[in-house]
């Protein structure tokens, strides 16, 4: 009934729509004239109420229908037979979707019939059989391949493949094979720098001049120290001052570049002597290349004035800062006119004994030589027999006073940890060449201190043993009772706690020599020795 009533209102010009809508009813008017009018007569008949409104419609209608007489116009609905030849009649006309005249040709009508079949199979088959190499042709015949095969496919590469599931298309790849995930332009596609273009809204003259570099920030104080002390730290294990160069050569340090000897020194008061050596090879090493001489001085200036704060941590501050100063002026780092320029300009007392420390130094040199003994020579970097003779003289020393801590002291300042076995052997040697129970007793006890304090470990202590138990004989040869005095030492030793049973097993004795044969009757033997 709405619809009735909305095609009524359409034709008397009562509803807004649009041209075309309005033509096809015009055109469906011209095919099917008598069902149409049928309609707006049955709408003008039930209408006819008290409403103002269905009453002017009804009357519109009325005089419509006058104006344009039809034959054979009932007042009933249309029975099932007219209505199917309508519909037959309708159906015939719309082809696609489109609604054609009744003047055009039956050839027509049945060309467009096989175009849209044509279209929808083309849609159907495209996505389906992209990958075999079908295509079709304008008038829908399937193309085939060179030699008229069909590629077979499978269920994998039908999921894997790039080319699109839509219905659309030619069924070729999208994006010409350029698409999906990771996937930069097509095979075989060469990027070229991309010219400007001067047309670009967005073009800036400026541009074509600009060069690009990377920029690293500089460094503020409170990531300074963060930064550069762990290089700093690191160094003391490897001592290569050309990575530590090239570390700070990437940093952006500007105004803080003299910091750096401040803090490498800093941090080498609380080291051990072979630190500071290093750090004073470091400070050679650097100025020229990441530091200069004006940053090095800055840097002790301001060592001076915080040796107050310095003191508390690392009582013996002034003294060590004097023998920097020292190495830095022989090292030509630090001018000789550095020293001069503090000469009645100092107050504070520590700043005056690191000054005068400095200025002692310098003197003692002879010939300006370089002071390369001024931290001593540290650990590894000895000689052997430098080694070794500062060892025997620590005993000796120690054999005079008695003082275990003073030696203990002295044995960890040479920082050999891994030839401590040596230091056992010429302690035992010394054992066995001495006279008296004096030495035997003392080294005896230094031993033992220096295995309780974990100074010796026990691989060096087993070492030092077993290199005596292999130079027994040739010691024997010097000193007649040695394999005597070297079993009682072990026994000892044994006693005290600081070698095992093992140890103590292996120790070598020297065989009892029969000049007698116990089945010869008493006779010498002529050979004997």
């Amino acid at each position: 009934m709405s619809q009735t009533k909305f095609i009524a209102k359409v034709l008397l010009g009562r509803q807004k729509t649009t041209t075309a809508f309005k033509s096809h009813i015009n055109l469906q008017l011209v095919e099917t004239r008598k069902a149409c009018l049928y309609t707006l007569y049955t709408y003008s008949r039930i209408s006819n109420t008290e409403n103002s409104s269905s009453k002017i419609m009804a009357k519109d209608c009325e005089t419509w229908l006058n104006a344009n007489p039809l034959d054979d116009l009932s007042d009933s609905f249309l029975s099932g037979e007219e209505e199917t030849v309508i519909c037959d009649k309708n159906k015939k006309n719309e082809v696609n979707g489109n609604w054609i005249s009744a003047s055009a040709s039956s050839n027509s009508i049945h060309e467009a019939r096989l175009k849209a079949k044509a279209k929808r199979r083309l849609r159907k088959t495209s996505s389906r059989d992209s990958g075999r190499g079908d295509s079709f042709s304008d008038n829908g015949d399937p193309c085939r391949g060179n030699n008229g095969t069909v590629a077979p496919t499978s269920p994998k590469s039908k999921l894997l493949d790039r080319k699109s599931r839509a219905g659309k298309g030619r069924g070729l790849p999208k994006k010409g094979g350029a698409g999906g995930k990771g996937v930069w332009g097509p095979p075989g596609e060469v990027y070229d720098l991309e010219e400007v273009d001067i047309k670009d809204p967005n073009y800036d003259e400026a541009q074509d001049n600009c060069v690009y570099e990377t920029v690293v920030p500089p460094l503020d104080e409170r990531d300074f120290e963060k930064t550069v002390t762990p290089i700093v730290q690191e160094y003391f294990e490897h001592g290569d001052t050309n990575e530590v160069a090239e570390l700070l050569g990437d940093l952006n340090l500007g105004p803080m570049s003299s910091g750096v000897p401040m803090l490498a020194v800093s941090l080498a008061l609380e080291a051990k002597a072979s630190h500071r050596e290093l750090t004073s090879k470091l400070l050679m090493d650097l100025c020229g290349r990441v530091l200069s001489r004006k940053d090095v001085e800055s840097s002790f200036d301001k060592l001076l004035k915080e040796l107050p704060d310095l003191v508390l941590d690392t009582p013996g501050a002034p003294r060590l800062v004097g023998q920097f100063i020292a190495r830095a002026v022989r090292d030509k780092i630090l001018s000789q006119s550095y020293l001069d320029g503090y000469k009645g300009r100092v107050d504070c007392v520590h700043a005056r004994a690191a000054l005068d420390r400095a200025a002692v130094l310098l003197k003692m040199g002879m010939g300006g030589r370089r002071i390369d003994n001024v931290w001593g020579t540290g650990g590894g970097q000895r000689p052997v027999t430098q080694l070794v003779k500062e060892m025997t003289l620590l005993l000796k020393e120690y054999i005079l006073s008695g003082d275990q801590n003073e030696a203990e002291r002295c044995l960890r300042e040479l920082e050999v940890p891994h030839f401590h076995h040596e230091f056992v052997y010429e302690a035992i040697v010394m054992v066995l060449e001495s006279k008296g129970e004096k030495t035997f007793k003392m080294v005896l006890q230094l031993l033992k201190f220096l295995w309780v304090s974990s100074i010796i470990t026990v691989d060096q202590m087993r070492r030092g043993f077993e290199r005596v138990y292999m130079d027994i004989a040739e010691i024997n040869i010097d000193v007649p009772r040695a394999y005597f005095i070297l079993e009682q030492f072990v026994d000892k030793s044994f006693g005290a706690g600081f070698i095992c049973e093992n140890l103590r097993d292996l120790c070598p004795s020297r065989g009892r020599k029969r000049f007698v044969s116990e089945g010869d009757g008493g006779r010498f033997k002529l050979d004997s020795y």
